[in-house]
């Protein structure tokens, strides 16, 4: 393991987060919360001095293994997670350490879960800095350190793409790993851009649009309103959900379109199955709340809310128009199946994946064609490319992994002793980074009630979901921190 070039990368993260802080310290200015704003500095100054002492001396080694990536990419979001919650606590707006450090896990891997219940009364640099950390987790610090610190930008450190990229796989024909890094930072802050202009034009405020184009960016879902989406324009609705479904595309195929490769990136068979799910599910659902008069008459409100919540979700951004416990109960399982697909492998989104969704069923058609006929060649083919074997096994392995960590934490999670859908949907909404499941957590709902013990647990699933198992479950292994 090589311990000093990890220390340097978490002495980056130190560094660019206390530059970020102070962000809500201008916002704090502009809104006159001179009390609040003083902590970013504080923090922020602390995190910085920290950074200087580790990267100021250079790691000797710059030859990363994939297990040194992984290590590295785990520390640097603990590390990210525990000096994010620090303005928080410290200044009493979350008094509890436990709840600002679930707050702040859940900002940074984009579940959007919530442990607040009057969100409106926090400061607007608070509020803030808790959609702003959506927008850093969303496309991954790492992949920002990539693109910034030319020492990282060699073509070996492709494992520290791979532990942060969401997907079954990261392709090794990335010759210039600090460009395709910064491009992806490119699309992402354009899009970002766009979705505040649009949502300026349709009437609302500056605060509003920056941090509500935040948290569809990240897909984390943190509003500045106890209501979410609910009190907006269906204009604003609709363009809010257009863009959490953009977001949920997996990136490549964004560079794909910048370089004029049109017909590659329209034989994308992942993003062809994301729509095809998103439009099948908002149809049954806006059938399913038509037939059972869950708005009345009204088809087009059917359609209207089936369609956000289903892009909210599959795209795991959480963010929500209505109260889905007064769903049918086709409609509300419909919903939790969607939040376990998710979004692209590539994309800001979190779940399952469609990828790893896709490969295990073409694996499942492979096996019965073996049956009935034996003496054929069968093969995996994803976008006309063979997928190796190490692939399949990779994601059928991540489904065990994934299953065990359900089963394992709902168990925990029902010490608390409520109702069995709560304990489930809220063990997959924080492990597919969505936030809000069912009933207590529901849309309307909130993870306040919970023991300190479960919120814990939910951090690591937080965690976890959002580094895709591997990286974050590596790091409790003692044989991974022996020396190479």
């Amino acid at each position: 393991m090589n311990k000093r070039l990890i220390s340097y990368i978490l002495g980056w993260v130190m560094l660019i987060e206390g530059a970020a802080m102070q962000l809500s310290t201008v916002v704090g200015l502009m809104y006159r919360e001179w009390h609040f704003m003083k902590y970013f500095v504080y923090v922020g100054t602390g995190l910085a001095v920290l950074g200087a002492l580790l990267v100021i001396k250079k790691p000797k080694s710059n030859v990363m293994y994939l297990k040194d990536g992984f290590a590295a990419t785990a520390m640097s979001w603990l590390v990210l997670s525990l000096g994010g919650c620090l303005p928080l606590w410290i200044s009493k707006t979350i008094p509890h350490f436990i709840d600002a450090l679930f707050e702040t896990i859940s900002g940074f891997t984009t579940t959007g879960a919530t442990i607040l219940v009057e969100i409106e009364h926090l400061p607007r640099c608070m509020l803030f800095w808790r959609s702003f950390s959506h927008f850093l987790g969303g496309m991954g610090v790492v992949v920002f350190l990539l693109a910034i610190i030319p020492r990282l930008g060699g073509s070996q450190n492709i494992n520290l793409m791979k532990a942060e990229s969401t997907g079954p796989s990261v392709s090794k024909s990335m010759p210039k790993l600090r460009n395709y890094a910064a491009l992806l930072y490119g699309i992402y802050g354009g899009l970002t851009l766009l979705e505040c202009v649009l949502l300026l034009f349709g009437g609302m405020n500056l605060f509003d649009a920056v941090t509500t184009s935040f948290s569809t960016a990240g897909t984390g879902g943190f509003m500045v309103y106890n209501d979410s989406m609910a009190r907006f324009s269906p204009y604003l609705q609709t363009v809010v959900a257009v863009f959490m479904m953009l977001f949920g595309v997996n990136f490549y195929v964004y560079i794909l379109i910048l370089s004029k490769r049109f017909k590659q990136a329209m034989k994308n068979e992942e993003l062809w199955m994301y729509v095809g799910i998103t439009l099948l599910i908002t149809g049954v659902i806006a059938a399913d709340l038509f037939l059972h008069r869950t708005y009345g008459e009204n088809l087009f409100q059917a359609i209207h809310q089936s369609f956000f919540y289903i892009t909210s979700v599959e795209s795991s951004t959480g963010m929500a128009i209505t109260d889905v416990n007064r769903w049918p109960e086709l409609s509300k399982a419909l919903v939790l199946i969607a939040t376990c697909i998710g979004a692209c492998a590539g994309s800001t989104g979190g779940g399952f994946k469609v990828s790893r969704f896709m490969i295990l069923l073409k694996g499942v058609r492979k096996e019965f064609t073996l049956i009935l006929h034996p003496r054929t060649v069968q093969t995996v083919k994803m976008d006309s490319k063979r997928v190796t074997h190490e692939v399949s096994r990779s994601v059928s392995v991540y489904f065990v992994i994934y299953m065990a960590i359900v089963i394992v934490t709902t168990i925990l999670i029902s010490l608390n002793g409520f109702d069995y859908t709560t304990s489930l949907s809220s063990v997959l909404a924080t492990l597919n980074n969505t936030g809000p499941g069912m009933n207590i957590v529901g849309s309307t709902g909130n993870y306040a009630g919970f023991s300190v013990f479960s919120k814990i647990v939910f951090c690591f699933n937080m965690l976890a979901g959002r580094l895709e198992l591997y990286p974050f479950l590596l790091i409790f292994i003692p044989t991974a921190w022996r020396k190479n």
